[in-house]
């Protein structure tokens, strides 16, 4: 069983978290479900939700962990500390996974550099000012390069970690999954309405 970590903090999206942890939550075989943020404790959403949180520390190196957007994210790139304490987490991940302007806090890592991602659509020209080293694409729902996938704005997460556990589990899985909560998975990264 592997970790899957979702780091959040003050002004997450909501549903850019707790979408993909249903899909994850749903697989204990596979996957232990965690939530963290820098200092443990509780952390609340754009939307009011509070979460109970593991502190950076807890996160074990080999894991996954996927980065939320949200307003919060705006404060956190110009965070080097916390910048730095995301470098290292990802950089020892199995797998790292970003939503919406989640993209923007590892783009801002360096760890995209020279790589392909993509963001919300709405605030892609935002997202992508951040740094222009990294391959950013206007049309995708997701995108994986290596062991980095990003997503598009809020329900693109569920779209992509549904991507993944196809990618690592297998289609089938994929498709209980999805049916399993009754939700219509757009299983083609490539195809993009919103761009």
């Amino acid at each position: 069983m592997t970790d899957f970590t979702i780091l959040l903090f003050d002004g997450f999206e909501t549903l850019d978290a707790m979408g993909p942890a249903e899909i994850i939550g749903i697989l204990p075989d596979h996957f232990r479900l965690r939530f963290c943020s820098r200092n443990g404790g509780f952390v609340e959403s754009a939307q009011g939700a509070k979460v109970d949180t593991l502190s950076f520390s807890a996160v074990a190196p080999g894991g996954i962990i996927l980065i939320p957007g949200g307003v919060g994210t705006r404060a956190l790139i110009r965070d080097d500390a916390y910048i730095a304490a995301v470098r290292s987490l990802a950089q020892d991940s199995q797998y790292t996974l970003t939503v919406c302007t989640g993209a923007m806090v590892l783009a801002k890592t360096g760890l995209l550099d020279g790589r392909e991602a993509t963001t919300n659509k709405l605030l892609f020209d935002m997202v992508t000012s951040v740094t222009q080293n990294v391959r950013w694409r206007r049309q995708a729902r997701w995108v994986v390069d290596g062991k980095y996938y990003t997503s598009s704005g809020v329900t693109a997460g569920m779209d992509m970690a549904l991507g993944f556990v196809r990618d690592v589990i297998g289609e089938e899985t994929a498709k209980t999954t999805a049916r399993h909560i009754e939700y219509i998975w757009n299983g083609d990264r490539e195809s993009d309405p919103f761009a």
